[in-house]
């Protein structure tokens, strides 16, 4: 039997309050995803660890690290194992600078469960990508969850 070695990226969930911050990728016919949005981040570099990319990727896509960027799941599926990392966005959206893709913007979580965000860029509407939409309301649904169960302890 054969084992395929599966590609590995680092992206990462960038957050201020309950807007996520999202990447249109570029319509190129040859990547994942074109002319979706997506969540920040890239391949891992041989050798390179999922730590290292995320920083690499988001200096590369973005130009801005935030200071404080936690690992928060690893999602596998047929084709590629998903690092994802967390971390809020302090700074404001004109001080980022888009390395690649088409647009980056705020998403709500209405976008993120109706699947799609319009472009001020593109002047139209595109989808969010399937496993993009996933690990967001996997995300947003767990912090709800720890946000209920600290308001239940708190009235205890």
């Amino acid at each position: 039997m054969t084992t395929v070695n599966k590609k590995e990226v680092a992206i990462a969930i960038l957050h201020r309050g309950a807007q996520f911050l999202l990447q249109l990728r570029d319509d190129l016919p040859n990547i994942l995803y074109p002319g979706h949005w997506t969540l920040f981040g890239g391949h891992l570099e041989l050798g390179e660890t999922a730590d290292l990319a995320i920083q690499r990727e988001l200096q590369e896509e973005i130009n801005h690290v935030p200071e404080q960027l936690t690992c928060y799941e690893r999602y596998e599926d047929e084709r590629v194992i998903r690092h994802v990392y967390v971390g809020e966005l302090a700074v404001p959206l004109g001080q980022l600078h888009l390395g690649e893709g088409q647009d980056m913007a705020f998403a709500t979580l209405d976008d993120i469960i109706r699947g799609d965000r319009y472009s001020a860029k593109t002047k139209r509407i595109h989808a969010i990508g399937t496993p993009h939409q996933r690990i967001l309301l996997g995300y947003i649904q767990a912090r709800e969850s720890i946000n209920s169960k600290a308001l239940r302890e708190s009235l205890l």
